[in-house]
C-alpha cells in the first residue's frame, strides 16, 4: 500500500483548522473516528470518496494529496476569479507576462495609496 509522505499530518492540520476533532471529522467525512485516526497517522490510504468528502466539506484536499495548497487556506475562488484564471491560461506566456505587470503596478498603486 502506497501512503504518500505526510499525507496523514496535513489531513491532521486541516482538521485541526477547521476545529474538528477526530471523531467529528470523521462522522462529517463518513467514517469512524478509528478509521479518520488511522489515516491521519499514515496507517491507512485515503479512498477517492474519502478524498471527494474533503472537497466538499472544507477541505483543501490538494493540500492534503501533494502538499501544495490550491487556494490560500483553501477558500474556495469566486466564478469570477475562476474566469480570470481560465481566461489567464488560455493566452501567450508573453500575454501573461504582460497581465503580471500590470496587476503588479495596479497593487503596487494600491499599496502606495493607502500609506498616503
Amino acid at each position: 500500500m502506497l501512503i504518500a509522505d505526510r499525507v496523514g499530518e496535513r489531513l491532521r492540520e486541516e482538521r485541526e483548522r477547521l476545529g474538528l476533532n477526530q471523531t467529528d471529522f470523521g462522522k462529517l467525512l463518513g467514517v469512524s473516528r478509528g478509521s479518520q485516526k488511522n489515516y491521519e497517522l499514515g496507517a491507512s490510504s485515503l479512498d477517492l470518496k474519502y478524498v471527494a468528502a474533503l472537497e466538499e466539506n472544507g477541505v483543501d484536499a490538494a493540500y492534503v494529496m501533494t502538499g501544495r495548497r490550491s487556494t490560500p487556506l483553501g477558500q474556495r475562488f469566486t466564478p469570477a476569479e475562476e474566469e480570470l484564471i481560465n481566461q489567464y491560461r488560455s493566452i501567450t506566456s508573453s500575454d501573461q507576462e504582460a497581465i503580471r505587470r500590470f496587476l503588479k503596478a495596479m497593487s503596487d498603486d494600491a499599496a502606495r495609496q493607502k500609506t498616503s
